[in-house]
């Protein structure tokens, strides 16, 4: 069995392509699928890309991600600014994540600059389209290449 990247979609990514594509782009939540797929194939990982628009779904999913000690990749889209229930689910199982998002949310407005996941992520990478996608996993290959100390 390979080692396995959860990739967690938050609400409204669903919508890519279609939503708003001057700021979140026209690929689609597949197009970025198909090439993470690719790419940790490659790299001898699966992926497992799941994208909800519950809250409740994502904090499920860390929490089982976390236990079977898989690192995930989380644009958990409007909830980053809103919801404790991650933030809490990613402290409290110690879960690895590479927060990511599709726009500079630095950039926009002032509600969004706020992020209750920074905090307990691994890191964050944001305003790239979705080659934040490819970054976080390249980010998470990369480590996961290294010695262990």
């Amino acid at each position: 069995m390979k080692p396995a990247i959860h990739v967690l979609n938050g609400p409204n990514l669903n919508l890519l392509g279609t939503r708003e594509p001057e700021t979140y782009g026209r690929e689609t939540l597949a197009d970025i699928e198909a090439r993470l797929t690719a790419t940790a194939g490659a790299a001898g990982f699966d992926i497992l890309f799941r994208q909800s628009n519950h809250e409740g779904d994502l904090v499920d999913w860390i929490q089982e991600a976390a236990r079977t000690g898989a690192a995930i990749i989380l644009n958990a889209g409007a909830y980053t600014h809103t919801s404790i229930a991650l933030r809490d689910a990613i402290s409290g199982s110690n879960a690895h994540v590479i927060e990511v998002h599709l726009s500079n949310v630095h950039a926009r407005e002032d509600f969004r600059h706020v992020s209750l996941i920074a905090p307990v992520a691994a890191g964050v990478i944001l305003g790239f389209g979705s080659l934040s996608y490819d970054l976080a996993l390249h980010g998470l290959l990369a480590k996961a290449s290294q010695p262990k100390s």
